[in-house]
């Protein structure tokens, strides 16, 4: 069952429907004119009946999620719904329509039956599609996991952080544990499903714990500035994010703005909430007159092929240059898990 709620599923529907009912009126019709004015007669059967089944949908798929996963019924059954639903909400909307003088004038042709018959065959169609689509992109699921480790384990990463542990562990055995025990959390993590979605509150941890690894090499050079707005602890535990969405990001924004650097220098993290969204913006000095950075393209590619493949259109990833430092803007849905 597709995710009625996401809004590139319901922009994809509507076209979809309404190209299919253009069609089909203009292959009736006398002449293009005439079947222009009867699509327009006939929008408000097809926006209400396509609203109402994605809204339908939506909320089934939202119920059976918090029932027991998509998993508690079979592909067979949510066929059956895709289906089903659909055909119920477009029979009760001629119904309420066939009551109007005007819609029983121009649309007496049209009973609940057929409306139902017709919904029920593209609701199936529409199913078919999503399932195909999903299908398609799994090899995609698998190229951004080889790219994700490719980009995020860093060959000069994992050396210079064994060094820096090896010069802490006769002066400062603790701090070297501390590190060895974050190398370990943040490596476990890496090699986790790149579909697989985290607190938000994991996923600052696990960038404060990376930083602290950086921080053994780095020392001051390496300043960090954390800023939250209207993101409070109960936010932090309940908003799920992609798994590493953000440490890549910090990765990047160590490699080519601090460790170029002789002085110490500002990376920026904003995390903040507006109603139904989560923004995240990390900036990062680089040097005037120089071009973005390369290296950034793969790990930016790969976060931006994830979002896509989990929310479709309703995430953003953008980047911009300007006033000495390199921003990254990510927005992406609030969704929220158990308590």
């Amino acid at each position: 069952m597709p995710d009625c709620c996401n809004i590139g599923v319901v922009y994809r529907s509507l076209l979809a429907v309404n190209a299919v009912v253009l069609v089909g009126i203009l292959l009736r019709a006398d002449g293009l004119m005439q079947g222009l004015q009867e699509f327009v007669e006939a929008s408000m059967v097809v926006e209400l009946s396509c609203l109402w089944s994605l809204f339908a949908l939506c909320v089934l798929r939202r119920v059976l999620m918090r029932v027991g996963g998509m998993g508690a019924v079979s592909t067979t059954g949510q066929r059956i719904f895709c289906a089903l639903v659909p055909a119920a909400a477009t029979a009760v909307v001629i119904r309420f329509l066939a009551s109007f003088v005007w819609f029983s004038g121009s649309f007496s042709y049209l009973t609940p039956q057929k409306g139902a018959v017709a919904a029920a065959l593209l609701g199936l169609l529409f199913q078919h599609y999503f399932e195909l689509r999903t299908r398609a992109y799994s090899p995609a699921l698998v190229e951004a996991r080889l790219q994700a480790l490719q980009a995020r384990i860093r060959p000069h990463f994992l050396f210079n952080s064994l060094n820096a542990v090896l010069s802490l562990i006769r002066s400062e055995p603790r701090r070297a544990e501390t590190a060895l025990e974050d190398l370990a959390d943040l490596f476990r993590v890496l090699m986790s499903d790149p579909r697989s979605m985290t607190t938000l509150e994991e996923e600052i941890r696990l960038c404060r714990q990376y930083l602290s690894i950086e921080q053994i090499r780095l020392g001051e050079r390496l300043q960090v500035q954390w800023e939250l707005d209207n993101v409070g602890a109960d936010v932090l535990r309940r908003a799920q994010v992609p798994v590493l969405l953000l440490q890549p990001l910090l990765e990047n924004a160590v490699h080519y703005g601090v460790e170029p650097a002789a002085t110490p220098v500002p990376i920026q993290v904003q995390v903040s909430r507006s109603i139904d969204r989560i923004q995240i913006v990390v900036l990062n000095p680089y040097q005037e007159g120089a071009s973005a950075p390369a290296g950034n393209h793969m790990a930016l590619s790969n976060i931006r092929e994830r979002l896509e493949l989990l929310y479709d259109v309703e995430a953003q990833l953008i980047t911009h240059m300007a006033n000495g430092f390199f921003e990254v803007r990510l927005r992406f849905p609030y969704t929220t898990g158990p308590v």
